[in-house]
């Protein structure tokens, strides 16, 4: 059994083999779709989030875990004796990691649960997530798995592409005539989250804009090919076009694993159509 299991929340990118294969706890975050609450993961797909997305009247809502919700999981992760490390999405994005603390000493299991701001979220957030619950299983020390994780942390890149800019309008992202201009311009916007803040760091018009994005990522990849071993695509409701990206990655080192899944509703909600991200760290 290992001393530190390993818990996150539902912004997470992680397959259910991964999951089960570490023993990795995923805490679900909360979605409001026109007065109608899911649960994210558990009785709302991905896909089924982004199709309901389309047809809602207005822009869906996120909510990070209940403080209960993550209280009764601490109880039960560590009434065996054991310890817990959770790693969670940025504190920017949501509110979810200060739930998970607050829930720690209202377990009174604070010296007991160990809190990661992962500065991230989707796959960048799993590879923090992944490397903890390896080397959990690998019996390393609570300093080693979280110098380990810190490590990724302070090598990973995020570079995020938002080609419809509708739903950041309607979740006031944009101001109103700012939103309208872009609009009617087809900009589209980089984002990066460098420090775990998100920002803008290119702005463009239509699918040049989105080509020369792309560019940019595979030739840094190309550049630190022998340093990437993966790589997380995501995206909101382009599976074929990430496909042919991944191939991209895939023909420049076909040692790099690559992942292409969708992204989670939290990300969907303000990214909206099109949107998809690349993510990986250097070794």
């Amino acid at each position: 059994m290992s001393k530190f299991k390993i818990m996150t929340d539902s912004s997470v990118q992680l397959t259910q083999e991964e999951i089960k294969k570490y023993n990795i706890t995923v805490v679900p975050l909360t979605i409001t779709i026109d007065g109608k609450n899911y649960v994210d993961g558990v009785d709302i797909s991905r896909r089924d989030f982004v199709k309901k997305m389309n047809e809602s009247e207005e822009l869906p809502k996120t909510s990070q875990p209940s403080i209960g919700r993550f209280v009764d999981v601490i109880k039960d992760l560590t009434s065996d004796g054991s310890e817990v490390i959770g790693i969670f999405l940025s504190k920017t994005l949501s509110g979810t990691i200060d739930a998970a603390r607050q829930a720690a000493e209202i377990a009174g299991k604070s010296d007991e649960v160990h809190i990661v701001d992962s500065e991230l979220t989707d796959r960048a957030e799993g590879f923090q997530v992944l490397a903890a619950a390896k080397d959990s299983q690998a019996g390393k020390t609570l300093d080693e798995i979280l110098a380990h994780v810190d490590h990724i942390k302070k090598n990973q890149k995020l570079r995020m592409m938002v080609v419809n800019l509708n739903n950041l309008i309607k979740g006031g992202r944009l101001g109103p005539l700012a939103g309208k201009i872009a609009t009617l311009l087809n900009i589209r916007i980089e984002l990066h989250m460098p420090g775990g803040n998100l920002e803008v760091a290119k702005k463009g018009r239509g699918k040049k804009f989105s080509k020369a994005f792309d560019q940019r990522v595979l030739d840094d990849i190309a550049v630190n090919k022998d340093k990437i071993h993966e790589v997380g695509i995501s995206y909101v409701d382009t599976p074929e076009v990430m496909e042919k990206l991944a191939q991209k990655i895939k023909e420049i080192n076909p040692e790099i694993n690559v992942l292409v899944r969708e992204t989670s509703p939290i990300i969907a909600t303000h990214a909206g159509n099109g949107a998809y991200a690349i993510l990986y760290y250097t070794e």
